[in-house]
Parts: structure tokens; C-alpha cells; sequence
């Protein structure tokens, strides 16, 4: 029951390439440069822009502010949510940590 169970293929599914051999290095002889002057090559031009700039009107651009507040608030009630269950988890800790001291360190006083 918990044994796995490899399924068997009896014929290939797919189509099986051969590995390619490397193909052997040519050795290529670079021509010396020439004794005549070139002109420069012209410089390319600047590359139109894509995207157009974004236009918001004054009521997307309160609704982005506001979106953007809502966040900042939302990350900051859950920081510091998260901030105070460490402090109450600390100091419950401690307090476990005195009484245990004074039980063991004093057995006579009990």
C-alpha cells in the first residue's frame, strides 16, 4: 500500500535527438587594416520613447495619494501590532524567568 509505484513505458512518447558532437574550431585570419582614411560613422539617433508620459487629472492624482496612505497605515498598524505581541511575549517571559529564579534559588523559604 505505501510502496511507490514507477510507471513503466513500454514505447518512447517523445522523439529522441542524438547529442550533437562540438563542430571542431576554424582558425580565422583577421585582414590588417587598411592605410586609407574612413570617415567616422554618423552617430546613431536618439530612440523615440515608447510610453507616454502619464497625465493624471487632480482627482486620479488624490486617489493615488490617498491609496499610497492607506498603505503606509495599514503596513504600520500591522508593524506595530506585531511589535507589541513581541513586547508582551517578553516580558511574560521575564516574569516566568523571576519566579523560577526564586523557587529554586530559595527552597528553604517556602
Amino acid at each position: 500500500m505505501l510502496r511507490p509505484r514507477i510507471p513503466t513505458m513500454p514505447t518512447p512518447t517523445a522523439i529522441v535527438t542524438p547529442i550533437d558532437r562540438p563542430a571542431p574550431i576554424e582558425q580565422r585570419h583577421h585582414a590588417t587594416a587598411c592605410a586609407c582614411q574612413h570617415p567616422a560613422p554618423a552617430p546613431a539617433p536618439a530612440p523615440a520613447r515608447a510610453v507616454p508620459a502619464v497625465r493624471l487629472s487632480p482627482a486620479g492624482l488624490l486617489a493615488v495619494v490617498g491609496g499610497g496612505a492607506a498603505v503606509v497605515l495599514v503596513v504600520g498598524a500591522v508593524l506595530v501590532s506585531l511589535l507589541l505581541a513581541v513586547a508582551v511575549t517578553a516580558a511574560s517571559v521575564a516574569v516566568c524567568a523571576v519566579v523560577l529564579r526564586s523557587m529554586l534559588n530559595n527552597p528553604r523559604h517556602r
